[in-house]
């Protein structure tokens, strides 16, 4: 489907008014992550001023949802019961009005994968955050990836987030060197960041968990709070950037960035485009 030029909005709700807003109301947001980003992700909500809870079992998820602002659910080292979490997480969300974030981690990969990501798609997250490939994938296209890593560019992957955003009614966000946001409707790409991101382990995961946070202060508005967490991350990981020595470096200079970041600067350094 091609993307209609004049959908193209760098302009939405500021970026710096949704930081200030995340920074005073400190909102609960609920994580349903994997095992191997559970720690940054927590961090990159601590500093970006949010209140994050790691809370992912069965018996008890489904009710915390309930409580959080915001729900995130990222299916990188799923198993059958973290999936049956997940889903009656995601329903109990949806009850309670609770905006929901999916991540699909690598669900083109394997059969169990795409039936979770299938699966938690008709629970109607507010927001789908994915790299190309598996935006591609999601849309039913044939992408190039191996694995969770993205072989495809962002730039093919933009149709394919504009029909799963009409399809879906959610906000669709294509992470990578230019990032590209879409709720069907409006559109903007927002550059910036470092080369050293994505040699981080779960700075992806971690960007998911800082959508779910400004989602928890914007809920009539996910595609405005899906480009503020995306700004942050573009501003927060340029500049740690400029100094880090490699990808051990950037990782807490990066988390320093972001508690550092403040809205008159994310405003006066946007990325959009």
């Amino acid at each position: 489907m091609p993307l209609p030029s004049d959908t193209l909005s760098a302009q939405p709700r500021g970026c710096g008014a949704l930081l200030l807003a995340l920074r005073r109301e400190v909102p609960l947001v609920q994580c349903l992550t994997n095992f191997v980003s559970m720690n940054y992700a927590a961090n990159a909500l601590l500093a970006i001023g949010a209140s994050p809870a790691m809370v992912h079992a069965q018996e008890e998820a489904p009710e915390f949802a309930r409580i959080a602002r915001a729900v995130v659910i990222n299916i990188g080292t799923l198993s059958s019961p973290w999936l049956q979490s997940m889903l009656a997480t995601a329903e109990a969300a949806a009850r309670a009005g609770t905006p929901w974030v999916l991540d699909p981690v690598a669900h083109q990969a394997t059969a169990f994968r795409r039936s979770a990501a299938d699966a938690l798609l008709a629970r109607r997250p507010a927001i789908i955050r994915g790299n190309a490939s598996e935006i591609i994938a999601l849309a039913g296209g044939q992408s190039a990836s191996k694995g969770v890593d993205a072989r495809d560019a962002v730039a093919q992957a933009e149709s394919a987030a504009l029909s799963l955003a009409l399809a879906h009614g959610a906000v669709v966000a294509v992470t990578g060197e230019v990032d590209f946001v879409t709720d069907g409707a409006r559109s903007a790409r927002v550059a910036g960041g470092s080369a050293w991101m994505p040699r981080v382990t779960a700075t992806g995961c971690a960007l998911s968990a800082v959508v779910g946070g400004f989602t928890a202060v914007a809920p009539d508005d996910p595609y405005a709070a899906t480009l503020a967490a995306l700004a942050c991350f573009a501003v927060a990981g340029a500049r740690a950037g400029r100094d880090a020595q490699g990808p051990g470096s950037f990782a807490w200079r990066f988390l320093d960035e972001l508690a550092a970041l403040d809205a008159q600067a994310l405003e006066a350094e946007s990325p959009l485009r």
